[in-house]
């Protein structure tokens, strides 16, 4: 903390109690920045301030601000003037309201800061402020100039420091109504449990886990070529990938991606129901028979009564071999007889062939 740069110097007002702090950012970027080059020769590009009438460069402690007016004139402000401004906030962050978490919107969240108390005297308000948050369970709300303009903040404990987080005003966020799709779509219970199931085997994870491979990519690729070597490319992906032809389909896979990608990380598999869906070359038929889960009970069911007719076919085959040829009775349940059993009766009985078989009512 001590190694960070203050940027703003002020005080927090809380009713008549004034907290002198330092503001400094709370957040870094670690993104890879580039350099504009000449494509023909690979020099630089650079941007140099020149003053229009001297038609000269000049330094950045000659430029100042000033104001466009509508008919272009120029009219210079100072940082005194900014400072000298009849508003409370100029230095001062001064807090409106306490109000639980819930009630900010997320889509107003902006930088974020850490306020450090500034000197000594300025610890015991700074720690009875941190606490009186901490046992509230609240978040102050207060309003601050930084930067030319007055601002929202709101003041929250991340473990023993206060933090603000710049927000934007209400009016600064656009409204969603031309947002949202004008299209209507009916979304299916069945297609509602598959992204439930999708989600539940994803789970959660572990923010601190998570970095950010473009930056990662990126390095590896300017380490190689600095070094001759050649840049790496991206893997195969799927041919598919980015096109949904069946949403069900698309869920269904998700969740056994899902599961697998789980089930070798950790190596312990969440357990995530998965309904199986028909091929696609396969009529469907009601809803309800999407899982498959009952026309495999009744399969099992159907081959346990299949099982006596199994028997009888194999013991008329066997009395065709032992004993002259004689006409057979075929009962309706040798018709349900496996093609297997069927096959391997005529191999064992040739005969057959050139006897006349009577065909017996059954």
């Amino acid at each position: 903390m001590l190694h960070v740069r203050s940027i703003w110097n002020g005080a927090i007002s809380f009713g008549l109690v004034s907290i002198p702090i330092k503001v400094m950012n709370a957040t870094e970027s670690h993104a890879i920045s580039f350099r504009q080059i000449h494509l023909d020769d690979g020099g630089r590009i650079r941007y140099r301030k020149v003053c229009e009438l001297e038609d000269s460069e000049v330094s950045s402690a000659e430029i100042g601000k000033a104001y466009e007016d509508v008919d272009g004139t120029l009219i210079p402000i100072t940082d005194e003037d900014l400072a000298s401004l009849p508003v409370p906030t100029t230095r001062t962050i001064e807090i409106v309201a306490f109000v639980p978490a819930e009630r900010i919107d997320p889509l107003q969240m902006d930088t974020a800061y850490y306020l450090a108390a500034n000197g000594v005297p300025a610890a015991k308000p700074y720690i009875l402020l941190r606490e009186a948050l901490k046992r509230s369970q609240k978040v102050a709300v207060a309003k601050f100039a930084l930067r030319g303009r007055e601002r929202l903040g709101m003041l929250r404990v991340v473990d023993d420091v206060i933090a603000m987080h710049g927000l934007l005003w209400p009016d600064e966020i656009r409204a969603t109504d031309e947002v949202a799709p004008d299209t209507a779509v009916t979304v299916r219970d069945k297609e509602l449990d598959l992204a439930d199931a999708l989600m539940d085997t994803l789970g959660e994870v572990d923010l601190d886990d998570l970095h950010d491979d473009y930056r990662q990519a990126v390095e590896e690729l300017v380490t190689a070529k600095a070094e001759g070597h050649e840049a790496p490319t991206a893997p195969a992906g799927d041919e598919d990938g980015g096109k949904v032809l069946d949403l069900m389909a698309a869920l269904e896979k998700s969740v056994r991606a899902a599961k697998r990608s789980r089930e070798d990380t950790t190596g312990t598999g969440e357990d995530a129901e998965v309904t199986e869906l028909p091929s696609r070359g396969s009529a469907r038929t009601a809803p309800k028979e999407v899982g498959g889960k009952k026309s495999t009970s009744r399969a099992k069911k159907t081959a346990e009564k299949k099982t006596p007719a199994r028997k009888s076919t194999t013991k008329s085959t066997t009395a065709a071999k032992d004993q002259t040829p004689r006409t057979t009775a075929k009962k309706p349940a040798a018709k349900t007889a496996t093609k297997s059993t069927t096959k391997s009766a005529t191999k064992k009985a040739p005969a057959k062939k050139a006897t006349p078989r009577k065909r017996t009512s059954a």
